[in-house]
């Protein structure tokens, strides 16, 4: 968007790739050569479907293992085979899964792969051919999400309109924002911008901030590019 000074134009569209600018709810994993390679396999046009697949997996899974790290845990004990008490950790409360269809659901096994049996609910958002508005044209979730803490999966954001509406429909369910984890791959500064200022108190976890978002995501790891 632009705001006119005198007869001049000034860009104001978000452009930062610094997390901080963002607040601090907004967090990149760590990028070490191995995420580098990653990302640039997906972003690569040359890249079969079988290996954008492949990659894209291991992608999601380190995504996802990072945002389970950001779920509350509390204090435990636990008497081990040989009788001696360890001091660990568990989960505080129930968890669950929700990916943003059809995208989001590339996600899924990822998180089945960390957390064994966890529920996965779902919401379908759909844009307007016309004016390009989203809005929500299906959710399913488990009856007590509302007690839960929610993994919310979409793996591409470039404006952040199909996030915000899915994020509406959560809380509409009784869900706070502080209950709810984006898990996501791939996001532009003007997505960040919109969903930090919508929903301040919601945490953010993704791979990489850019200004282009490989938006052929869905399309490649389904196959229907």
């Amino acid at each position: 968007m632009c705001s006119e000074v005198g007869n001049n134009k000034v860009d104001e569209t978000p452009s930062s790739t610094n997390p901080s600018d963002y607040g601090s709810n907004l967090r990149i994993i760590d990028c070490s050569a191995q995420i580098r390679e990653l990302q640039t396999i997906i972003r690569d046009k040359n890249t079969s479907r079988s290996d954008f697949k492949f990659y894209a997996d291991r992608l999601i899974r380190l995504v996802i293992e990072e945002s389970l790290n950001q779920l509350p845990y509390s204090d435990c004990s636990v008497v081990t085979p040989t009788g001696a008490i360890y001091d660990g950790l568990k989960y505080r409360s129930g968890n669950c899964g929700v990916s943003i269809i059809r995208s989001g659901e590339a996600m899924e096994q990822g998180l089945r792969d960390c957390c064994r049996s966890i529920r996965i609910g779902k919401i379908l958002v759909e844009s307007d051919a016309e004016t390009h508005a989203a809005r929500v044209v299906y959710a399913r979730f488990p009856d007590d999400i509302a007690k839960r803490q929610v993994l919310l999966m979409y793996p591409i954001m470039a404006t952040g309109n199909t996030v915000i509406q899915a994020v509406n429909v959560l809380k509409d369910h009784g869900v706070p924002e502080t209950a709810i984890i984006l898990s996501n791959l791939f996001c532009t500064p003007v997505a960040a911008s919109m969903v930090v200022t919508a929903f301040p108190d919601m945490k953010i976890l993704t791979s990489e901030l850019h200004a282009s978002a490989p938006n052929h995501f869905g399309q490649k790891y389904f196959g229907t590019d």
